[in-house]
């Protein structure tokens, strides 16, 4: 049938249903995409929001694209005059800007992983949460929290520092409560539940009443190991709010201060603060999430589409009737780097 149709048209028709498919299929991509970014917003009224800097990964792959769609302007354009050496080389190089494409979005994706931006989580920490059970001394003086940072003596724990630290409570997530016989504690560091001193005895945690911390404390005690060993405070968010990200509620960026959370000038009502610490979930990068990979997928077909025409290059299949089918879909493949403008525009200035 496709035979029939490609044999008994000419071209000039072959190529303007050719194209009214393409456009089809752009048209209803494009209303699918209005709908999640439709979504996006309003899922934003009335609720807490996280917004993530992106990482500068996603605007080289920005670049990445909009070259792509350029030398494939020229492949489509060596193919309409029959060069099939250069419109080899450009199919060729477009294909491999795509493959680049997809490595640097998934580059991207590990970058906001490591930096607690899951596709579905928690806002701030509920489980483990520094100070509600346990505080450390360090030296003699207590740590502190400030701005999702772990803070001694007013500076931030960076470095060599925030590794001993992180040593130091991995420790707990490695051994069982009544086998710390090994562990390296009091030298450096000192544990203390609800503002007591615990000491190590035989390889157990003790109470200044001499009772051993029981197993609830210690699988407390495990979740705050757990925070610091991933350089996580307050916020599952690794960094400091207002720098590394932001928090909004009703569209309205939220401050932190004294660990509270502060809208307006005023310090947001017990209900809210109870609500964020009873689990509130961050549903801002789940939709940054499927918006950015649906249309990777969609990339992803162009690269197959790619590595078709590359193959035909190779076989000297650029015959005008291919030519054809390299110009209707070089069309969906620009439409794909205008697509992913406008979403990196909607999210740089709405997530």
């Amino acid at each position: 049938m496709k035979d029939k149709f490609d044999n008994s048209y000419p071209p000039e028709v072959q190529e303007k249903a050719k194209k009214n498919l393409v456009w089809v299929t752009v048209f209803s991509i494009t209303m699918l995409f209005a709908g999640l970014t439709s979504a996006y917003i309003v899922s934003m009224g009335g609720s807490f929001w996280v917004k993530v800097n992106l990482p500068s990964v996603f605007y080289i792959s920005t670049a990445v694209i909009l070259i792509s769609s350029v030398t494939l302007y020229f492949a489509t354009k060596a193919a309409k005059n029959k060069n099939v050496s250069i419109a080899r080389g450009f199919v060729l190089v477009t294909l491999l800007l795509g493959l680049l494409f997809g490595v640097l979005q998934f580059l991207g994706y590990k970058k906001l992983v490591d930096n607690g931006a899951h596709f579905v989580t928690h806002i701030i920490v509920s489980d483990g949460r520094y100070g509600d059970y346990f505080e450390i001394k360090k030296d003699g003086q207590f740590l502190e929290v400030e701005n999702n940072q772990y803070v001694f003596q007013g500076e931030k724990l960076e470095g060599a520092q925030l590794k001993s630290f992180q040593d130091f409570a991995g420790q707990f997530l490695n051994n069982e409560k009544d086998q710390l016989s090994n562990i390296d504690y009091g030298s450096e560091y000192t544990l203390y539940f609800k503002g007591e001193p615990l000491a190590l005895v035989e390889g157990a945690l003790i109470k200044p009443n001499g009772e051993q911390l029981g197993l609830l404390n210690y699988d407390r005690l495990r979740a705050l190991s757990r925070n610091i060993v991933d350089n996580r405070a307050d916020f599952f968010m690794r960094g400091e709010l207002g720098e590394d990200f932001e928090l909004l509620y009703n569209g309205k960026e939220l401050e932190y201060k004294n660990r509270k959370l502060m809208i307006d000038g005023q310090e947001l009502s017990n209900n809210f603060q109870n609500k964020l610490l009873r689990g509130n979930r961050d549903t801002s990068t789940a939709y940054f999430y499927i918006i950015t990979i649906l249309h990777l997928l969609h990339v992803v077909g162009g690269v197959i589409w790619l590595l078709v025409m590359t193959k035909r290059s190779f076989t000297g299949e650029i015959t005008e009737k291919n030519a054809l089918a390299l110009k209707s879909g070089s069309i969906f493949w620009h439409f794909l780097g205008v697509l992913w403008i406008y979403l990196l525009l909607f999210l740089v200035f709405i997530h």
